[in-house]
Protein backbone atom coordinates (compact mmCIF):
# COMPACT_ATOMS: atom_id res chain seq x y z
CA UNK A 1 0.00 0.00 0.00
CA UNK A 2 1.17 3.53 -0.67
CA UNK A 3 0.79 4.82 2.69
CA UNK A 4 3.35 2.17 4.11
CA UNK A 5 5.79 3.13 2.34
CA UNK A 6 5.59 6.77 2.95
CA UNK A 7 5.45 5.55 6.79
CA UNK A 8 8.46 3.78 6.01
CA UNK A 9 10.55 6.76 4.27
CA UNK A 10 8.99 9.78 6.40
CA UNK A 11 10.72 7.18 9.30
CA UNK A 12 14.06 6.95 7.49
CA UNK A 13 14.34 10.31 6.92
CA UNK A 14 13.22 11.61 10.68
CA UNK A 15 15.75 8.82 11.26
CA UNK A 16 18.57 10.27 9.32
CA UNK A 17 18.37 13.85 10.75
CA UNK A 18 18.43 12.61 14.16
CA UNK A 19 21.95 11.22 13.81
CA UNK A 20 23.26 15.00 13.45
CA UNK A 21 19.98 16.08 14.68
CA UNK A 22 20.75 20.14 13.58
CA UNK A 23 18.76 22.27 11.37
CA UNK A 24 22.15 23.30 9.15
CA UNK A 25 23.58 20.26 8.09
CA UNK A 26 23.79 18.89 4.48
CA UNK A 27 20.78 17.25 2.75
CA UNK A 28 21.00 13.77 0.66
CA UNK A 29 18.12 12.18 -1.22
CA UNK A 30 18.87 8.51 -1.50
CA UNK A 31 15.65 8.07 -4.20
CA UNK A 32 15.95 8.43 -7.88
CA UNK A 33 14.63 11.63 -8.71
CA UNK A 34 12.17 10.56 -11.21
CA UNK A 35 10.38 8.28 -8.17
CA UNK A 36 7.71 9.09 -5.97
CA UNK A 37 10.00 8.43 -3.22
CA UNK A 38 12.65 10.87 -3.82
CA UNK A 39 9.62 13.34 -3.26
CA UNK A 40 8.37 11.65 -0.42
CA UNK A 41 11.76 11.76 1.45
CA UNK A 42 12.54 15.27 0.30
CA UNK A 43 9.01 16.49 1.66
CA UNK A 44 9.60 14.96 4.81
CA UNK A 45 13.22 16.14 5.69
CA UNK A 46 12.01 19.98 4.98
CA UNK A 47 8.99 19.42 7.54
CA UNK A 48 11.70 17.80 9.42
CA UNK A 49 14.14 20.61 9.58
CA UNK A 50 11.46 23.59 10.19
CA UNK A 51 9.90 21.22 13.13
CA UNK A 52 13.28 22.14 14.49
CA UNK A 53 13.25 25.60 13.30
CA UNK A 54 9.84 26.11 15.33
CA UNK A 55 11.17 24.49 18.43
CA UNK A 56 14.11 26.91 17.95
CA UNK A 57 12.71 30.04 17.55
CA UNK A 58 10.76 29.64 20.65
CA UNK A 59 13.76 29.74 22.61
CA UNK A 60 12.66 32.99 25.11
CA UNK A 61 16.10 33.96 25.12
CA UNK A 62 16.93 34.40 21.10
CA UNK A 63 18.83 36.67 20.16
CA UNK A 64 16.18 39.10 18.20
CA UNK A 65 18.55 39.33 15.26
CA UNK A 66 18.81 35.62 15.19
CA UNK A 67 15.15 35.41 15.96
CA UNK A 68 14.48 37.33 12.49
CA UNK A 69 17.46 35.44 10.60
CA UNK A 70 15.28 32.10 11.45
CA UNK A 71 11.73 33.46 10.77
CA UNK A 72 13.17 34.36 7.07
CA UNK A 73 14.57 30.63 7.30
CA UNK A 74 10.60 29.78 7.99
CA UNK A 75 9.36 31.70 5.53
CA UNK A 76 11.34 30.01 2.66
CA UNK A 77 10.99 26.68 4.42
CA UNK A 78 6.99 27.05 4.29
CA UNK A 79 7.63 28.08 0.59
CA UNK A 80 10.12 25.22 -0.08
CA UNK A 81 7.32 23.14 1.35
CA UNK A 82 4.17 24.35 -0.76
CA UNK A 83 6.52 23.90 -3.77
CA UNK A 84 6.91 19.89 -3.05
CA UNK A 85 3.28 19.66 -2.36
CA UNK A 86 2.43 21.03 -5.86
CA UNK A 87 5.46 18.69 -7.61
CA UNK A 88 3.83 15.52 -6.07
CA UNK A 89 0.47 16.26 -7.04
CA UNK A 90 1.64 16.83 -10.57
CA UNK A 91 3.34 13.26 -9.65
CA UNK A 92 -0.01 12.03 -9.38
CA UNK A 93 -1.44 13.89 -12.16
CA UNK A 94 0.61 12.57 -14.45
CA UNK A 95 0.39 8.56 -12.91
CA UNK A 96 -3.27 9.03 -13.71
CA UNK A 97 -3.60 11.18 -16.66
CA UNK A 98 -4.71 7.99 -18.59
CA UNK A 99 -7.34 7.16 -16.08
CA UNK A 100 -10.96 7.33 -18.19
CA UNK A 101 -13.18 9.20 -15.36
CA UNK A 102 -16.83 8.05 -14.49
CA UNK A 103 -19.36 10.27 -15.58
CA UNK A 104 -20.58 10.19 -11.52
CA UNK A 105 -16.96 10.66 -10.40
CA UNK A 106 -16.75 13.46 -7.49
CA UNK A 107 -13.80 15.58 -6.01
CA UNK A 108 -12.34 15.13 -3.03
CA UNK A 109 -11.94 17.53 -0.60
CA UNK A 110 -8.31 17.73 -0.83
CA UNK A 111 -6.06 16.81 -3.07
CA UNK A 112 -3.39 13.76 -2.01
CA UNK A 113 -0.26 15.54 -1.54
CA UNK A 114 -2.01 18.12 1.02
CA UNK A 115 -3.22 14.68 2.47
CA UNK A 116 0.79 13.29 2.61
CA UNK A 117 1.39 16.23 3.92
CA UNK A 118 -0.17 15.87 7.09
CA UNK A 119 1.08 12.25 6.87
CA UNK A 120 4.33 13.84 7.27
CA UNK A 121 3.82 16.21 10.16
CA UNK A 122 2.10 13.66 11.69
CA UNK A 123 5.12 11.34 11.56
CA UNK A 124 7.11 13.63 12.82
CA UNK A 125 4.31 13.94 16.01
CA UNK A 126 4.67 10.35 16.45
CA UNK A 127 8.74 10.46 17.08
CA UNK A 128 8.56 13.20 18.84
CA UNK A 129 6.11 11.85 21.22
CA UNK A 130 7.75 8.40 21.21
CA UNK A 131 10.44 10.61 22.49
CA UNK A 132 8.68 12.09 25.37
CA UNK A 133 7.46 8.44 26.23
CA UNK A 134 10.84 7.52 26.75
CA UNK A 135 12.80 10.56 28.30
CA UNK A 136 14.00 9.23 31.49
CA UNK A 137 14.05 12.33 32.80
CA UNK A 138 10.80 12.93 32.64
CA UNK A 139 8.41 11.94 35.49
CA UNK A 140 6.22 8.91 35.55
CA UNK A 141 2.90 11.50 35.01
CA UNK A 142 4.45 13.27 31.49
CA UNK A 143 5.28 9.97 30.17
CA UNK A 144 1.94 8.35 30.86
CA UNK A 145 0.06 11.63 29.36
CA UNK A 146 2.68 11.53 26.10
CA UNK A 147 1.76 7.49 26.13
CA UNK A 148 -1.59 8.27 26.09
CA UNK A 149 -1.41 11.16 23.79
CA UNK A 150 0.58 8.85 21.41
CA UNK A 151 -1.96 6.22 21.08
CA UNK A 152 -4.62 9.34 19.46
CA UNK A 153 -1.45 9.81 17.02
CA UNK A 154 -1.02 6.08 15.44
CA UNK A 155 -5.07 6.39 15.48
CA UNK A 156 -5.32 9.23 13.57
CA UNK A 157 -1.66 7.82 11.40
CA UNK A 158 -4.05 3.96 10.90
CA UNK A 159 -7.17 6.32 9.98
CA UNK A 160 -5.21 8.69 7.64
CA UNK A 161 -3.24 6.17 5.78
CA UNK A 162 -6.59 3.91 5.34
CA UNK A 163 -7.85 7.85 3.55
CA UNK A 164 -5.07 8.20 1.48
CA UNK A 165 -4.74 4.87 0.47
CA UNK A 166 -8.50 4.79 -0.48
CA UNK A 167 -8.47 8.27 -2.61
CA UNK A 168 -5.98 6.89 -4.79
CA UNK A 169 -7.88 3.71 -5.38
CA UNK A 170 -10.37 5.48 -6.13
CA UNK A 171 -8.37 8.07 -8.71
CA UNK A 172 -6.65 5.29 -9.93
CA UNK A 173 -10.10 3.38 -10.90
CA UNK A 174 -11.53 6.53 -12.20
CA UNK A 175 -14.27 7.11 -8.80
CA UNK A 176 -12.80 10.42 -8.16
CA UNK A 177 -11.01 12.85 -10.39
CA UNK A 178 -7.97 15.37 -9.44
CA UNK A 179 -8.02 19.38 -9.57
CA UNK A 180 -4.87 20.86 -8.76
CA UNK A 181 -5.41 24.53 -7.39
CA UNK A 182 -2.13 26.50 -7.18
CA UNK A 183 -1.64 27.89 -3.41
CA UNK A 184 -0.86 31.49 -5.14
CA UNK A 185 0.34 32.81 -1.85
CA UNK A 186 0.37 36.50 -1.63
CA UNK A 187 3.17 37.45 0.77
CA UNK A 188 5.98 36.32 -1.09
CA UNK A 189 4.81 37.76 -4.47
CA UNK A 190 6.30 41.51 -4.93
CA UNK A 191 3.38 42.21 -6.84
CA UNK A 192 0.89 41.01 -4.69
CA UNK A 193 2.11 41.82 -0.89
CA UNK A 194 1.72 45.70 -0.46
CA UNK A 195 5.05 46.22 1.69
CA UNK A 196 7.02 44.13 -0.82
CA UNK A 197 5.65 46.42 -3.79
CA UNK A 198 6.18 49.56 -1.91
CA UNK A 199 10.09 48.58 -1.35
CA UNK A 200 10.57 47.69 -5.05
CA UNK A 201 13.10 49.85 -6.97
Amino acid sequence: MFSDKAIAIFGESIVKYHVLDTVDQPFTNPYDKSTIEHLLYAKNWIDTVQWHYEDLIRDPNIDPEEALLLKRKIDASNQDRTDLVEYIDSFFLQQYALVVVRDDAGINTESPAWAIDRFSILALKIYHMQEEVEREDASEEHRKACSEKLSVLLEQQKDLATAIDELLEDIASGRKYMKVYKQMKMYNDEELNPILRGQKG
